[in-house]
């Protein structure tokens, strides 16, 4: 897996899903998850993997997911060094 600044210089950015669900045997109730990761916005393809899933895996039925998404890095914040200095 690349690293995490590799990442983000593809275009990944942080990615927060609050995903609610039901629980299993008290389909009344909901439980809360936190799910955080580097995902490109908008298709989230990580974060489709990872709810894909949950539904193939998981017992709890999904009831809602609410998206997060901040590019760490952007190009306006990344420049070539034009020199380098060494101080003895």
């Amino acid at each position: 897996m690349p690293s995490s600044l590799l990442r983000q210089l593809q275009g990944y950015g942080l990615t927060t899903a609050h995903i609610l669900y039901r629980l299993p045997d008290h389909p009344a109730l909901l439980q809360s998850y936190v799910w955080q990761d580097y995902d490109l916005a908008p298709e989230f393809p990580e974060l489709n993997r990872f709810l894909d899933f949950w539904k193939r895996e998981l017992e709890g039925p999904l009831h809602s997911v609410k998206v997060a998404h901040h590019g760490v890095i952007s190009a306006a914040e990344m420049r070539i060094a034009s020199s380098e200095f060494a101080f003895n």
